[in-house]
């Protein structure tokens, strides 16, 4: 099983998930990474769950349409949408606010 990593608020949060989890899929029914992770719409639109991958980037599919719109130029800055994302290796995060909602 995969193992998440989340670093909100000055601390480390650490947990296990299924593989092929969607984390805000995951939070939304109170389980791990709840109440860690800050999400919103679940489906790219509102940028809530943008987080800066620190590790296991390379185990991620390329970024699909929706997080090119939200996040732009901060994709090169190793930035993702959570909620586009299904974890099937280790990985490992930080949020951070990024953009205001599009349109």
């Amino acid at each position: 099983m995969p193992t998440v990593i989340i670093h909100s608020k000055g601390e480390a949060y650490t947990g296990e998930v299924k593989e092929d989890t969607n984390l805000v899929v995951r939070a939304g029914i109170k389980q791990f990474p709840f109440p860690h992770l800050a999400y919103k719409c679940g489906m790219g639109k509102c940028g809530t769950c943008a987080s800066r991958i620190l590790a296991g980037a390379e185990h991620l599919p390329p970024p699909n349409w929706k997080e090119k719109k939200q996040l732009g130029d901060k994709i090169d800055e190793g930035f993702r949408l959570v909620c586009q994302l299904w974890i099937k290796h280790d990985i490992e995060l930080r949020q951070e606010k990024v953009t205001e909602p599009q349109a």
